[in-house]
C-alpha cells in the first residue's frame, strides 16, 4: 500500500511539473507574433485627420463637456469613463431623462484601432461614431445645430476651434466638432505586459498567462481575437457552435443584421477587443455576465463548442489580464464658461415616431 500511495504521489508530481513546466518563450512569442501585433510607441495616424496638438486638447474638452448634451448632463467620458477602463461598468448605459440604452458600452481606450465602431460596426471610424451619442435621443439627445450653438456661444471655444482647424473661414462645424473627439480618442492607448512579451521581453508575462496565451492560440480564440487590439477586427456570429440563452444574447437585438439587413447577418457582432478586458465588467453587447471566467466559459461552449475546463479557464483568464494596459495621464479640462447666448439645458424626452 505505501508503495502505491509513492507511486500515486509520484506520477501525480510529475504530471504537475509537466503541466506547469516554464514554456519556450521564443517559440511562443514567434507563434503569438503570427497573430498579433504590439501598441505603436507614438499616436497612429488617422485617416483624413492630421493629429496635431491643438486638436487633441481641443478634442479633450470636448469629450469631457457635457453641454455638449441636451441636457447639460452627460459627455462623452459619461458612458466611456476614462477612470474606469473606458467604459461605464453598466450593464447598459444611462442616457438623456435616465433612459436606458440597449447595449453595453465598450471601451474608448485603443478604440482606434478597431476596424469599425460600435458592436454592429455602423460606424466607420472615430469621427463618425462620436456623432452618433450625441444625437441619440436615449444619449445625448442633440442636434447638431445645437451643438454648434453652444460651442459659438463661448469665446474661448471659438479660439480653440480656430488654432485646431487653422485657415477655416468659419472652424466650429459638427464635422470639425467630431474630428477633435477623434484625434484625442486616437491617443487612448494603454501599452500592457503582452505588448512587452511581443516586443521580446520574456518576464513580462507569468507563466500562467504564458500558459494561457498558449490555450487562447491552440483553443481557436485568436482565429476572433487577433491584431493588434486582440480583437475588434472582423464580424462574427454570436453562437456560432451553440446560440446562448436569451438572457446573454436577446433575441429581439440582432445585430449587424441591422445595418445590412441581410440575413446572414442576424446576431452578428464586431468581435469585442479584448484589451483591458479585466476592467470592463460586465460582458458581451448584452452587459449580462459579469464575470470574466464566466464570459470566457461560454465563448467556449458558444464559439468553440468545447466546455472548457476550470484550469484552462483560469490560464486564459491569466492571459486576458496581461493585456491590461497602463492607462495614459489625463488631467480633467477647465472648460469656457457659458454665456448668456448659450442655450439652456432641456430635460424633456422626444418620443420615438
Amino acid at each position: 500500500m505505501k508503495r502505491l500511495i509513492t507511486s500515486v504521489a509520484a506520477c501525480l508530481f510529475l504530471a504537475t511539473t509537466a503541466y506547469t513546466a516554464e514554456l519556450n518563450p521564443t517559440e511562443l512569442r514567434q507563434q503569438a507574433q503570427e497573430l498579433f501585433k504590439p501598441l505603436p510607441s507614438t499616436v497612429p495616424a488617422v485617416k483624413g485627420n492630421k493629429i496635431t496638438a491643438e486638436k487633441i486638447a481641443l478634442g479633450k474638452a470636448l469629450f469631457f463637456d457635457p453641454r455638449m448634451s441636451a441636457s447639460g448632463v452627460f459627455s462623452c467620458n459619461s458612458c466611456h469613463n476614462l477612470a474606469t477602463g473606458g467604459d461605464d461598468n453598466l450593464e447598459t448605459s444611462i442616457g438623456h431623462g435616465w433612459q436606458k440604452g440597449p447595449r453595453n458600452s465598450p471601451t474608448v481606450f485603443n478604440a482606434v484601432f478597431n476596424i469599425a465602431q460600435f458592436w454592429d460596426g455602423r460606424a466607420e471610424d472615430l469621427k463618425a461614431q462620436a456623432k452618433g451619442p450625441v444625437q441619440a435621443g436615449v444619449e445625448m439627445a442633440n442636434t447638431p445645430g445645437q451643438v454648434v450653438a453652444t460651442l459659438k456661444s463661448m469665446p474661448q471655444y471659438v479660439e480653440w476651434f480656430k488654432a485646431a482647424f487653422p485657415g477655416e473661414a468659419d472652424p466650429v462645424t459638427f464635422d470639425n466638432f467630431a474630428m477633435a473627439i477623434e484625434a484625442f480618442e486616437a491617443t487612448l492607448i494603454t501599452p500592457a505586459p503582452f505588448d512587452s512579451f511581443l516586443n521580446g521581453d520574456d518576464d513580462a508575462l507569468s507563466a500562467e498567462a504564458k500558459r494561457g496565451l498558449q490555450l487562447f492560440m491552440d483553443k481557436g480564440c485568436a482565429s476572433c481575437h487577433a491584431g493588434i487590439n486582440v480583437g475588434g477586427e472582423g464580424y462574427y456570429p454570436f453562437g456560432l457552435i451553440e446560440k446562448p440563452g436569451a438572457d446573454v444574447l436577446p433575441e429581439n437585438d440582432k445585430g449587424r443584421f441591422a445595418v445590412t439587413n441581410t440575413a446572414d447577418d442576424s446576431y452578428v457582432f464586431r468581435a469585442a477587443p479584448l484589451r483591458n478586458i479585466a476592467l470592463t465588467a460586465p460582458y458581451f453587447h448584452s452587459g449580462k455576465v459579469w464575470g470574466l471566467k464566466q464570459a470566457v466559459a461560454i465563448m467556449g461552449t458558444a464559439q468553440l463548442g468545447e466546455k472548457l475546463e476550470g484550469n484552462d479557464v483560469d490560464l486564459i483568464v491569466a492571459f486576458l489580464e496581461s493585456l491590461t494596459g497602463r492607462a495614459p495621464d489625463v488631467t480633467y479640462p477647465v472648460l469656457p464658461a457659458e454665456t448668456v447666448t448659450t442655450p439652456k439645458p432641456a430635460s424633456q424626452i422626444i418620443p420615438v415616431k
